[in-house]
């Protein structure tokens, strides 16, 4: 249930209002007398809410169907409530060092539209590359949805300030940024036809990826989770319990930082994304080789690749078991493009976990997780979706008219 924001009637009722659709999200559908029930309201008030969310075009009945729980059937038989994909929006960003990926996800939490584009981060400041990913979001936008989207969300591998509402970027060393306000440059580069009043938020991108994977799989926010974003950086989130831990400065779960023993590199410097590529160019005598071409020699057995794939797994190892070794997570979830290379390999590397965690020590569940190369847009997008239900202030426009 939301809370209550104030005692007004008009602001009661746009909580209660809120509280159903989030109901309506977190059930898929629900019949009127479910809802009635699950918000506490009598017949009359959850009617009005219900007629209200449906003039505003937010909700649609839909007949159940055989699949749905034998509960629904309760209230108007065979009827039940759903949320209408289109009505709502929100838009998410992943600038990267070297790619710029964009997402559309849909009222209903589902991701409806994905691109990823090149990009030369470390060649371009802050303000163009806020403008080249508004101008990628909007090619893809239906200029006609602009005034229903209610959020834009924008991830960056990056430390962020943790004070203020208004996180900002410290430092991105990658993209050799410091100091940058992207919320602001976002806002300045968005059209007069989005909503004068849109909200927009700036997150690591590491920590967007472990947003977006719990809110769409609620398994993954289930006890302690170590969520790995395999970029050029190598990215660390950690949710507890479905909340996310930034740690005293903001810097929890950065084990891409961590030395490797007896070497003066550390881990993204080892099996970053750059590392690997450098190293298979080299060996290849492929000068424009991508991670496409290591893949399938990876698949094809061919000898240089999989000792290249062989000294990843040994890393990527190592990274988990330092981090198994202070945090115990019961799993690891893998995102960006070089976890693509796990399922080739994946036996090796639980094989190097077995043989540096020790008996003592119990090995985590690995996963690749499905939106492998949109997962930090995707998280960005699905903190403005989340923002919908949870934020009293920002809250859009087909929502707090009366």
């Amino acid at each position: 249930m939301m809370q209550q924001i104030s005692s007004s009637p008009k602001r009661i009722r746009q909580t209660n209002i809120l509280g159903a659709l989030q109901a309506l999200h977190e059930h898929r559908s629900m019949s009127r007398a479910d809802l009635a029930r699950l918000m506490g309201l009598n017949r009359s008030s959850s009617g009005k809410i219900i007629g209200d969310m449906i003039a505003r075009g937010l909700v649609r009945e839909v007949r159940a169907t055989a699949t749905a729980e034998p509960r629904a059937q309760a209230g108007r038989p065979g009827i039940l409530l759903e949320l209408i994909p289109e009505a709502l929006w929100v838009l998410g960003v992943e600038i990267g060092v070297e790619h710029i990926t964009t997402v559309q996800v849909d009222f209903t939490g589902a991701l409806r539209h994905c691109r990823t584009e090149p990009f030369e981060g470390d060649r371009v400041g802050p303000a163009d590359a806020v403008r080249q990913s508004i101008a990628q979001l909007l090619e893809d936008f239906d200029p006609a949805l602009m005034e229903r989207c209610a959020g834009v969300g924008i991830s960056v591998p990056a430390q962020l300030t943790t004070e203020g509402d208004s996180r900002k970027v410290r430092s991105a060393a990658l993209l050799k940024w410091e100091n940058v306000d992207l919320r602001e440059l976002a806002l300045s580069s968005l059209p007069e036809c989005f909503p004068k009043t849109i909200p927009v938020a700036v997150e690591n991108d590491a920590n967007a990826f472990a947003i977006g994977t719990s809110y769409s799989t609620p398994d993954a926010a289930s006890g302690v989770t170590l969520f790995l974003l395999l970029e050029a950086g190598i990215g660390g989130g950690l949710l507890v319990e479905g909340e996310l831990l930034r740690g005293g400065h903001g810097l929890a779960g950065e084990i891409g930082h961590l030395h490797m023993p007896d070497s003066a590199l550390n881990l993204e410097q080892t099996i970053g994304r750059a590392a690997v590529l450098r190293r298979f160019r080299e060996v290849s005598g492929l000068a424009e080789a991508d991670l496409a071409t290591l893949e399938q020699e990876v698949r094809d057995r061919v000898p240089r690749a999989v000792e290249i794939a062989e000294d990843w797994a040994r890393g990527l190892a190592w990274a988990i078991v330092q981090a198994s070794r202070l945090i115990d997570p019961n799993q690891v979830v893998l995102g960006g493009s070089l976890a693509l290379l796990y399922p080739l390999i994946a036996a090796r590397v639980l094989a190097h976990i077995r043989d540096l965690q020790g008996e003592d020590f119990p090995v985590p569940a690995i996963h690749l997780n499905d939106k492998a190369m949109a997962g930090s847009a995707f998280g960005a997008a699905c903190m403005m979706h989340k923002a919908i239900f949870t934020n009293a202030e920002e809250r859009p426009a087909i929502l707090l008219d009366s």
